[in-house]
């Protein structure tokens, strides 16, 4: 900013996670001063939330659209099943929400993910699925998290006008952990740089662990190919690790057939050698994590300087019952977020079909919070009635007495809507 007098509002930084997002944006703040606050510096996705509440308009949604998260999503996902009287063990909602992520990770549409389905019975009812998901989904003024990437490169692709406006606004784009940009990812950045091919992109191939969520190590691999001028900077120092323990993974990661050769190295040259041990078991396992927690403490140390690493929640409870009966006090961290808890979800569909009526996920879960007698069959009446009378859920609900829902249950509905 000050040493090439660039203007901040020209740059745009992305990173992986809000955490680091709101560390970056402090540091840029305390070295910048008050003009830092300019910058974009965001996630991928909180960036183009802030393009789409601007724009979203262009490609036929409004502005005061809703996000749905994992729940969300299900909850939409089991009712397009029942409309569509597939059974959900053979389409788990989960699956269908894993495969219609992959498409929107390859900006799929449903007709393409159709066409690629190639005459697979399974992957062409996906894919329908997938059709009808996208379509209740601008019904009810609604974005998933995939969306929020591939909506903003079909408003660019599709509105030339209003991506130059962004390419003019974002002249110097910086990008971290280059290595997890999965193809939505990629073609953003793509658009957004092509203009003025001002593009930093931080990565380390050795460290890309996301191919199942869609990342793909080929971006930052072919990186000189896709920008012929850049320059390459290996940052080799590492201050975190001792040498051998950057030794022994240097050994290991070597292997590696697709990557770029670099050797890490430390000043810390001096430390422990890596421990490995096997159980047979799991339990076995937990047993012998134990006895090397009880060793140290015996050796001086407190129980605070242990901590067990877990690669899935399902791990722990073989290690607490092994802790519990060697009298080892523990604590665990990680579980439910706060926003995925019941009464939190509960109010949070209170407050979004408040701030969007067309929101059919969000009122049925307001409408049995608490629960008001209205089943299943009665929803989904009210469902149809809305869709056959091209009204929003929230107007459905105060004309539920036209519909073909119970009395009763009419009333409740209407008694709700006007809540």
């Amino acid at each position: 900013i000050y040493e090439k007098r660039v203007a901040p509002w020209n740059i745009l930084a992305i990173t992986f996670t809000n955490k680091a997002a709101q560390e970056m944006r402090e540091r840029i703040v305390a070295l910048v001063g008050q003009d830092g606050e300019k910058v974009w510096a965001s996630t991928f996705h909180s960036t183009c939330v802030r393009i789409l509440r601007n724009e979203i308009n262009y490609i036929g949604y409004d502005t005061n659209f809703v996000i749905y998260d994992d729940a969300d999503q299900q909850t939409l996902i089991k009712m397009i099943l029942k409309e569509l009287n597939l059974d959900e063990k053979k389409y788990p909602p989960r699956g269908v929400m894993a495969r219609i992520s992959a498409h929107k990770n390859e900006l799929r549409t449903p007709q393409q993910a159709f066409f690629a389905a190639q005459s697979d019975v399974l992957e062409e009812t996906h894919a329908e699925i997938y059709r009808v998901y996208q379509e209740r989904l601008q019904k009810n003024n609604a974005l998933d998290f995939d969306d929020l990437i591939m909506l903003t490169v079909q408003l660019f692709t599709n509105h030339p006008d209003v991506l130059l406006r962004y390419q003019e606004r974002f002249r110097y784009i910086l990008v971290d952990e280059y290595q997890d940009t999965n193809m939505a990812q990629y073609v953003l950045v793509k658009l957004l740089a092509s203009r003025y091919q001002n593009l930093c992109v931080v990565g380390d191939d050795d460290q890309s662990i996301y191919q199942w969520r869609g990342a793909d190590i080929r971006n930052i691999l072919s990186f000189e190919e896709d920008y012929p001028d850049a320059r390459v900077v290996k940052l080799e120092e590492n201050y975190r690790s001792t040498q051998p323990i950057l030794d022994a993974a240097y050994s290991v990661v070597c292997h590696n057939e697709g990557r770029k050769d670099k050797r890490l190295w430390t000043e810390k040259t001096e430390g422990n050698l890596l421990a490995c041990y096997t159980g047979y078991t799991e339990r076995e396992e937990a047993w012998f994590i134990a006895q090397q927690i009880r060793a140290g403490v015996q050796e001086g140390r407190k129980l605070k300087d242990f901590a067990i690493l877990c690669r899935a929640t399902a791990q722990f409870r073989v290690l607490e019952e092994t802790l519990i009966k060697e009298a080892i006090p523990y604590h665990i961290f990680g579980g439910l977020k706060f926003y995925g808890r019941k009464e939190i979800k509960d109010i949070m569909a209170y407050l979004r079909i408040v701030a969007n009526p067309a929101d059919e996920v969000s009122a049925e879960r307001a409408l049995a919070a608490p629960r008001r007698g209205v089943g299943d069959t009665s929803w989904m009446r009210l469902v149809q009635f809305s869709r056959e009378a091209n009204i929003s859920i929230s107007d459905a609900m105060l004309r539920a007495e036209e519909s073909s829902v119970g009395k009763k249950y009419a009333l409740i509905m209407a008694q709700f809507g006007r809540l």
